[in-house]
């Protein structure tokens, strides 16, 4: 006797792709004869146990598999540049200038302005006056030679003693502790010392700026001279490049993102740098520095505080100037200069 069994329908299996229709054979016994096979139809149907490691059966289910296709995720918008960019910085400024108001008119009586002047009066008094300004900008460019020299200097010195320390081991460990420790040092604790060995003129102010601005130089460029990729040392070897091959062709433009990244941190120290010179070592020209200690003593405010915004203005353009080479030098290829 032969019993035929419906196939699934839709409602049974909903995400079938395929129906089974499974004859079945009773004998006189009434057990399943073992002679009659299910019959199988449909692509996605489960195939016999002796065809389950066919690779063909195999690659022909793999073809007739349902794809969920992901709806496609749209990327970030960039960001943009150009006057939309400006709004923020702008808006900050906004801001300071009006707590600036605030500070001044709200919190201080009239007596006590002077402490903290109102923009307009600075303005008026230390920008728009020619014979106010005159005297800042002649000690800011003062100050601009003294930075820029400490700041080359640091550089040079920085860059060489991370590359002496790149060569071995034992020469970092030798050396850098009393990097470590120059950095750690109070420079307002060896001022005193400096001027004694080499005066209270430019050149102690110098001393001061390279003191200052060195550490980043060389923790910078070690960090990169020690971070390129080693199968491109292992490349450099096939090739039997010697230790100057390397180091000019491997090494150094590898280490150009952290070598610049040394500078603009540099570029801020060493203008900090000539400032505390020029309070300390007064002899010479005038520095912006000598200037801010001579309106203080004096309560020239608006003085003051227009000396004070030039000094930071400075020490902005230095650190955006060696953003722009940054860019210029490693943004083709780097992702730090395009950033």
């Amino acid at each position: 006797m032969t019993t035929n069994t419906p196939a699934a329908t839709p409602a049974d299996a909903p995400t079938a792709h395929a129906t089974t229709a499974a004859s079945v054979t009773v004998g006189p016994s009434g057990e399943p004869s073992a002679a009659s096979e299910p019959a199988v139809t449909g692509s996605n149907a489960a195939a016999p146990a002796h065809e389950a490691k066919s690779p063909v059966r195999q690659s022909e289910a793999a073809t007739d598999a349902t794809v969920t296709i992901v709806p496609a995720v749209e990327a970030p918008a960039r960001t943009r540049r150009g006057p939309v960019a400006l709004l923020a910085p702008v808006g900050s400024l906004v801001v300071a200038i009006g707590l600036w108001y605030a500070v001044s008119y709200l919190l201080l009586a009239p007596a006590r302005r002077f402490l903290v002047p109102p923009p307009h009066q600075v303005l008026q008094v230390a920008v728009l006056d020619w014979t106010h300004l005159q005297p800042m900008l002649q000690a800011l460019a003062l100050t601009a030679q003294v930075a820029l020299a400490g700041l080359a200097i640091a550089a040079a010195l920085g860059i060489t003693g991370a590359v002496v320390m790149s060569r071995a081991r034992w020469l970092e460990r030798s050396l850098y502790p009393y990097a470590v420790i120059l950095q750690t040092v109070p420079i307002l604790a060896i001022v005193p010392l400096i001027g004694l060995w080499f005066g209270f003129g430019f050149t102690s102010r110098v001393i001061v700026c390279v003191l200052i601005a060195l550490f980043p130089m060389i923790a910078n460029t070690l960090f990169g001279l020690q971070s390129v990729d080693r199968a491109h040392h292992d490349l450099f070897t096939l090739q039997k490049a010697s230790h100057w091959d390397r180091l000019r062709k491997l090494e150094l433009p590898a280490a150009l993102p952290a070598i610049f990244t040394g500078l603009r941190t540099s570029s801020g120290l060493s203008v900090i740098g000539a400032i505390v010179g020029d309070m300390f070592f007064k002899q010479g020209a005038p520095g912006i520095g000598t200037l801010l200690d001579v309106y203080r003593s004096r309560l020239q405010s608006e003085d003051l505080f227009a000396a004070i915004i030039l000094a930071s203005l400075f020490g902005v353009a230095v650190f955006a100037l060696f953003t722009l080479l940054s860019r210029l030098a490693v943004g083709s290829w780097h992702a730090s200069g395009r950033s």
